[in-house]
């Protein structure tokens, strides 16, 4: 069954540059991996270091592997610098 994760995300106002490349890498980092449907972001309209990303993948496994991988790890990593606060994460699967 299709899952959406939502992960709210609060970027530095130094990095906000930074963030929008960090987005773009990680949404092609998980492009490759099994399971991955799309992904959205939402930037908070009266806040733009306030970020949104709506991420579908085919069943909450294959998210669960991914957020895992040592790749999206590293990733996470590299840019934990331009993050402001945890990240929060909430799964939701389609459907009753």
């Amino acid at each position: 069954m299709s899952v959406k994760i939502l992960i709210k995300r609060k970027f530095k106002k130094e990095f906000l540059k930074d963030a929008a490349a960090m987005l773009i890498k990680a949404r092609t980092n998980a492009m490759g991996h099994k399971g991955y449907i799309s992904t959205e972001t939402l930037v908070n309209f009266d806040d733009p270091r306030s970020v949104l990303i709506i991420s579908m993948w085919q069943e909450k496994e294959d998210w669960d592997r991914y957020k895992e991988s040592s790749a999206r790890k590293g990733h996470e990593d590299k840019y934990a610098k331009i993050f402001e606060g945890s990240t929060e994460y909430e799964i939701f699967r389609m459907g009753m």
